[in-house]
């Protein structure tokens, strides 16, 4: 595979917001999971989040999960598990979420098989209308028939906010969740090990001090590896340039700035709008949308423009640029979350961890 493009990733950074949101954390009650989806559970991303300080990582997928078996940390499964993979889930993760009881028992049956038992936290929907059960007493009806599966420990009950619906985690929300946590240890008998309230949406309000106290679990995942949290904001303290990408130029011409009797729609279907700035200094470099919508990246030279892609080629503007770039020079871009997670996830672009 060749050099570039190539995603740097800074794993001393990633650490060191891991220490940062650790110690965050522990003030306010919470022990947070690692959320390792955004890099694929590469495992050098996920052992600079152990070094932080967290020993619960989790990722929505059983092939990621897999590569980090060797790393010493418990292990947690996000996405809400396929039956199909029941006996994977229950090898790979040490608990899973979960909304479904003919989910739960597969799992059961994996876990007595296995000679085992799955720890699972069980998923309630408290608007946001992704995954779990929306009325309380569907919840609660599931968990007294989790409680009698053999090979299944009900662990903690949880919500997602913000992913889906773009509902916020509030101190509203997140008391309804403890008090339907306390019905289910109440009328079960049971002391939850987890009350998982959020992601790395809910840091604002539990640096705010309004995250109620039993809330004792956040699933950290931007705000470890980015440094962001609702709407993308910056945590404070923590820093944000864990991830950057870099291309090569291929060609360097002068051309102008509008093609010659566009009238066809361009590869992906969308009629093209230029703007005319007459003959400019372009370049191409050797990434393209397959391997990460254009949108997503930002050059650091704030003199140069990006002006559109296709499948294979990025198209800049370098005319204002005080470099002095040539063919084979490299040029650096910022990255969304979105960015890094195509860069992370595209065979295309070469991992460099530093």
């Amino acid at each position: 595979m060749s050099t570039y493009p190539c995603i740097n990733i800074h794993l001393d950074t990633i650490t060191e917001n891991t220490q940062h949101m650790v110690s965050a954390c522990h003030n306010y009650g919470v022990s947070p999971a690692g959320i390792t989806k955004l890099a694929c559970a590469y495992p050098e991303v996920g052992q600079a989040i152990i070094d932080g300080g967290i020993h619960l990582l989790a990722d929505s997928r059983i092939a990621n999960l897999k590569k980090l078996q060797r790393l010493d940390a418990e292990k947690m499964l996000l996405r809400i598990p396929a039956i199909s993979e029941a006996d994977d889930v229950v090898h790979y993760a040490d608990i899973s979420l979960n909304s479904e009881l003919t989910t739960l028992e597969a799992l059961s049956d994996a876990a007595v098989r296995q000679h085992k038992t799955h720890q699972i936290i069980l998923m309630h929907d408290l608007g946001d209308l992704r995954e779990g059960a929306f009325y309380e007493e569907e919840t609660i009806a599931l968990s007294h028939k989790a409680m009698a599966l053999p090979g299944i420990e009900v662990v903690g009950l949880g919500t997602n906010l913000a992913c889906y619906g773009g509902v916020e985690p509030t101190a509203e929300n997140q008391s309804k969740l403890v008090s339907l946590a306390r019905q289910i240890e109440s009328e079960l008998g049971i002391t939850l090990k987890y009350i998982s309230g959020a992601s790395s949406a809910a840091l604002p309000l539990m640096l705010n001090g309004q995250l109620p106290r039993d809330i004792n679990q956040l699933r950290l995942g931007a705000s470890l590896l980015m440094g962001i949290g609702l709407n993308d904001d910056p945590i404070p303290n923590t820093r944000q340039d864990t991830f950057d990408l870099t291309a090569e130029i291929v060609e360097l011409k002068i051309k102008p700035s509008v093609p010659t009797h566009s009238t066809a729609l361009d590869a992906f279907g969308n009629k093209p709008e230029f703007v005319d700035r007459g003959l400019r200094k372009r370049a191409i470099c050797a990434i393209g949308k397959q391997d990460v919508d254009i949108s997503e990246i930002t050059p650091k030279d704030k003199d140069i423009i990006v002006i559109g892609g296709s499948s294979d080629h990025l198209i800049i503007d370098i005319s204002d640029s005080k470099t002095d770039y040539y063919t084979g020079s490299l040029v650096e871009f910022e990255l969304s979350y979105g960015g890094v997670l195509q860069c992370m996830t595209s065979e295309y672009v070469t991992k460099r961890f530093i």
